[in-house]
């Protein structure tokens, strides 16, 4: 059997020699583009679903509707993170990268053809949660798959860059969620009659399932594989090494990536529909202002992550950026409520540098934190458990304190705790900014 030692030695030995590939570089990157299109077009489109979906005579009640299909969707995602997790431990990396974006690509497609409470009642919303279960499922494994394929495949002092290309993909989906929402709003605005038009994003997705799942299958660098002769000999579950040899890694992990969702979800996907919902701006300029957000934030990734490899260690970076977050929160929501569009683009912009640094340092950070022979189900069931609940319900959270208390300033407090927790575990974390892996 294959010394664990050698192997961590084998993939660093060519982490040293190794460019940054193209090819690696852009297959990680739009499995991303398609998972995190699809979440983004949820979210923002969370108020025309909720009405087909999740009717109510109740604005907020069917927005919590529709939220609530959000948050199940990640609630299932640490359940897609062990099982892609052991898969690529077992098997290696190319066949979560593969099997992850067909799951989706099917998913995002399905949501596009179901029917609405109006034509099917109660199967409607029904439906549509066991489709968001499909995609937590396969969102669990892409992510922390695709970071761990990518810094696998580069050079030591290039991974925090590589890492980041991970959330340039899952911020490209974004954008692309949020051009796709607003065009449609829009399209909706002016002719009520086009009352289908809601689903053409949705069958979009499927056109970029089929482009990842083409450049996936003809990778030629494949990051860690287990040793075959290894099949022979009984082994320990991945996940157990990982719960047993790393139980203070997934811990740290879990929190920092409880605080990092909250952060996430609250300022680029919650953030305009506060906006349109309690600030009375319209959705289709909440849109537009978060689209260019977008943009702002995926140019602040790779420079972050550059940085990280150049300049200040990644727990640095993250540190600094959580505190900014901290600081700007009540300020920033204060502007978003005023319904005025130079006033929510301030915010939406701050927010978004901000978030840029976090997601250009973190991933290359929380991926060294585990040895390769069970980096991936460490890091995918940490990541997804904290991500998951974290990000997952803080727009159920948000949306649930301010009907509770009638303040629209308490889902910026919950984006300071969030920001709290994140920096608390960040501070008891190692930073291996630049040393070989694990």
């Amino acid at each position: 059997m294959t010394d664990p030692a050698t192997a961590r030695s084998d993939v660093t030995a060519i982490n040293k020699i190794r460019r940054l590939s193209s090819q690696a570089l852009l297959a990680g990157m739009i499995g991303n583009i398609l998972e995190w299109y699809d979440f983004g077009l949820y979210g923002y489109l969370a108020p025309v679903i909720g009405a087909h979906f999740f009717p109510s005579t109740n604005p907020i009640a069917s927005l919590l509707g529709a939220y609530g299909g959000f948050a199940i969707g990640f609630a299932v995602r640490p359940l897609g993170g062990a099982v892609l997790g052991h898969i690529g431990d077992r098997v290696g990396r190319k066949a979560v990268l593969i099997t992850s974006v067909v799951l989706m690509g099917v998913a995002t497609s399905a949501i596009g053809v179901l029917p609405t409470y109006q034509q099917v009642g109660l199967w409607a919303p029904a439906l549509l949660l066991v489709v968001r279960i499909f995609q937590g499922f396969s969102v669990g494994g892409e992510f922390t798959g695709s970071v761990s394929y990518l810094i696998e495949t580069s050079p030591r002092h290039r991974r925090g860059i590589a890492g980041s290309f991970a959330n340039i993909g899952s911020t490209g989906g974004y954008l692309l969620a949020a051009a796709a929402a607003t065009g449609t709003v829009l399209l909706l605005a002016h002719d009520p009659h086009l009352h289908w038009a809601w689903r053409v994003p949705f069958l979009a997705g499927g056109i970029i399932a089929i482009l990842a799942y083409w450049m996936r299958t003809n990778l030629s660098h494949r990051g860690y594989e287990p040793d075959p002769t290894d099949d022979d000999e009984p082994r320990e579950l991945p996940i157990k090494q990982a719960c047993t040899q790393a139980p203070r890694a997934m811990v740290l992990a879990v929190l920092f990536t409880w605080g990092y969702g909250v952060a996430d979800y609250l300022t680029l996907v919650f953030l305009p529909t506060f906006a349109s919902k309690f600030g009375h701006l319209a959705s289709g300029s909440a849109l537009a202002i978060n689209t260019i957000g977008e943009g702002v934030a995926i140019c602040a990734i790779p420079i972050a992550g550059w940085l990280t490899d150049r300049v200040l260690r990644r727990r640095t970076m993250l540190i600094l950026a959580f505190t900014l977050i901290f600081c700007a929160a009540i300020g920033f929501f204060v502007l978003a409520g005023r319904g005025a569009p130079v006033a929510f683009a301030l915010a939406q912009f701050g927010f978004a540098i901000f978030l840029g640094m976090i997601m250009g340092s973190a991933p290359a950070m929380l991926a060294e934190q585990f040895p390769s022979e069970f980096r991936l189900s460490g890091y995918s069931l940490s990541f997804n458990v904290g991500l998951g609940f974290g990000g997952g319900t803080a727009p159920l959270i948000a949306t649930a304190l301010i009907g509770a208390s009638g303040f629209g300033l308490a889902a910026a407090g919950y984006l300071m705790l969030g920001a709290l927790l994140s920096i608390g575990a960040l501070a008891l974390m190692p930073d291996r900014s630049r040393e070989p892996l694990l």
